[in-house]
């Protein structure tokens, strides 16, 4: 899944590829994908960007956004990003391909669910763009400890912390893939309840948040997650299902997977406390 290390990363790979090239074909729906979300008729995404000019490409909380011409493309969730050089063909089977003026070309397929949404610059009005584009990212000045603090409203203090965190958009683009090493680095539990943390561990929380992220970006993704050229990720992570069962980096205890809140949750069982 796209979450805020890999927007990052993918968005400044295809502002690097793809930046001045002209978009000659675009094939979408080939291959009906039941949880591939367009916006509008997919059929009509040729005529949109066809011999439209790619200007440069920004993440938006765990979205990527492509300029092209006066369109944009937002990719989200499980879109898979490829880059194809001349002699590199595009796979088969697609849920949106993109052909350039140099015989490259970009792919996407999706496992899961995705979004593909084609509009008009500066009319996306889905509400999960909105928020991204609104909110601050933890990797700008904006996200302070002090912004951070504003998050913790009342109606929140009986929320676990996944919940917290990882839902209704409070950090767009930190999701249930990535919190999993922040809880970690900080000693918490995803299961540990707001109301139960003290100012230093809000604190904690906020350094957390910040230099886990900060890394995983730096590093090039996670390792469960791969990049436009196929390539897994830098940043080894701490809690995942290729981490399950082993013992514990901090303590030496088991690391546990639960189900939770519409997703696993993974933690251990020794140091990490409810």
């Amino acid at each position: 899944m796209i979450e805020l290390p890999e927007a990052m990363v993918l968005s400044k790979q295809l502002a690097n590829e793809l930046s001045g090239k002209e978009i000659v074909e675009v094939v979408a729906a080939q291959n009906p994908h039941k949880f591939a979300w367009y916006s509008g008729d997919p059929a009509l995404y040729d005529r949109l960007l066809t011999h439209k000019r790619i200007e440069g490409a920004v993440s938006n909380g765990g979205q990527v956004e492509l300029w092209a011409g006066d369109m944009t493309l937002v990719f989200s969730d499980g879109v898979n990003l490829r880059f194809h050089l001349k002699n590199d063909p595009p796979p088969g089977k697609h849920q949106l391909l993109l052909k350039f003026n140099d015989e490259t070309s970009l792919s996407t397929t999706i496992a899961m669910y995705g979004g593909l949404l084609c509009t008009p610059k500066g009319k996306n009005d889905n509400p999960y763009y909105l928020i991204a584009k609104d909110k601050p990212s933890p990797f700008s000045e904006s996200f302070t400890l002090d912004y951070f603090l504003k998050l913790f409203t009342p109606e929140d203090l009986k929320l676990s912390l996944k919940a917290f965190l990882a839902t209704n958009q409070r950090i767009p683009g930190l999701g249930n893939g990535v919190l999993q090493d922040i809880l970690f680095n900080t000693g918490f539990h995803p299961r540990k309840k707001v109301d139960s943390l003290n100012d230093n561990d809000k604190n904690n929380l906020f350094v957390a948040l910040i230099n886990t992220l900060s890394k995983m970006m730096e590093l090039g993704g996670r390792d469960s997650e791969k990049d436009i050229y196929g390539n897994p990720g830098g940043y080894t992570s701490i809690l995942s299902k290729n981490t399950l069962s082993r013992p514990c980096s901090r303590c030496g205890s088991q690391i546990m997977k639960e189900a939770y809140l519409g997703g696993s949750i993974y933690f251990c069982s020794g140091c990490q406390s409810v």
